[in-house]
């Protein structure tokens, strides 16, 4: 169990008043008079003191040194958050949104030399993966009409939304295409994306869309016929799918099966013993992690003999 992210029974670090002075900005410390009243912070009680320190470090967002913007198609706009240089990596956050750790998985991307741009779909961002923040999530996600929960052998209509993201990332920054990650429910999307965008690097944590309810419903990629032939034909090209899961999520189904009779040998399965579901944030696998990292090196690099602009032009 944990309280306050850290275990029960773990010791409370001693926090001194000298640290939480220096951790309070000069501008939200008292200044001046009125006169009787000791303004010294040190004089003032332990209250007051936790509640401006934690008004000072919550006003250092995870996601503010990224840059925000939006992004429109179809009439339908969605905010994104941009950091980074070098080739164009697309990270679509799961449920709840865009979670510290979904943050922190991005900046690893950003840290190995890409440009991760991430999309908000649908969540808070920054809020914790929290039991309450989940059903938030989902309950916006059922009445919403850019997502198919349940449909079989259908594209969320989403994907013409990320498709078009990408279009827009490719033409800007070049290269042999962009790289792109969905986790749990639009762990399928990076898939969609590749039937009709410049995506080189497609990856599929713990797909879980359609939802697991009933046989077919488990095996389903969440592609109509048309996308999936679409997404056989790059494959049957030479374009690899990374996908990662644990092997016994209930969650994922039977898709890993799927993705193996469906694109062959190039379908890349990273697989994990044990329940979880979270490959690459809440139950993080580094193993996992690098996998990713080292795969969207080896397909978006540029070759030093290459030009940026040529790669663009021999991409599909």
């Amino acid at each position: 169990m944990f309280l306050d992210g850290k275990p029960a029974g773990a010791a409370t670090p001693l926090i001194t008043r000298r640290q939480v002075h220096r951790a309070v900005p000069q501008a939200a410390r008292p200044q001046g008079p009125p006169t009787g009243i000791d303004w010294r912070l040190e004089a003032w009680p332990w209250s007051v003191v936790g509640c401006l320190a934690g008004i000072a470090f919550n006003a250092m967002g995870l996601l503010d040194s990224w840059t925000p913007g939006s992004h429109t198609a179809d009439g339908i706009t969605h905010p994104t958050f941009r950091k980074g240089s070098g080739p164009g990596v697309i990270v679509i956050h799961e449920i709840p949104g865009i979670t510290p750790a979904v943050i922190a998985f991005a900046e690893e991307v950003v840290a190995r030399g890409f440009t991760v741009v991430l999309p908000s779909l649908f969540g808070r961002e920054e809020a914790p993966a929290t039991v309450r923040e989940s059903l938030r999530s989902v309950a916006s996600v059922c009445v919403s009409r850019e997502f198919s929960l349940f449909a079989l052998g259908r594209t969320s209509p989403v994907a013409t939304w990320l498709r078009s993201l990408a279009r827009e990332l490719h033409a800007e920054l070049g290269g042999p295409g962009v790289g792109a990650v969905g986790m749990c429910l639009t762990g399928g999307f990076a898939l969609a994306m590749l039937a009709d965008a410049p995506v080189a690097a497609p990856v599929l944590a713990q797909p879980a869309s359609p939802a697991p309810v009933g046989k077919a419903r488990k095996a389903d990629l969440g592609l109509s016929p048309g996308d999936l032939a679409s997404v056989k034909t790059k494959v049957a090209a030479g374009c690899q799918v990374l996908g990662l899961r644990y092997d016994r999520d209930p969650a994922v189904g039977a898709r890993f099966d799927t993705l193996r009779r469906e694109l062959g040998e190039n379908f890349i399965a990273v697989e994990f013993p044990g329940r979880k579901h979270a490959t690459l944030t809440e139950h993080r696998q580094q193993d996992g992690v690098d996998r990713v990292l080292t795969f969207f090196e080896e397909k978006l690099r540029v070759a030093s003999d290459q030009q940026p602009d040529e790669a663009s032009r021999s991409s599909p």
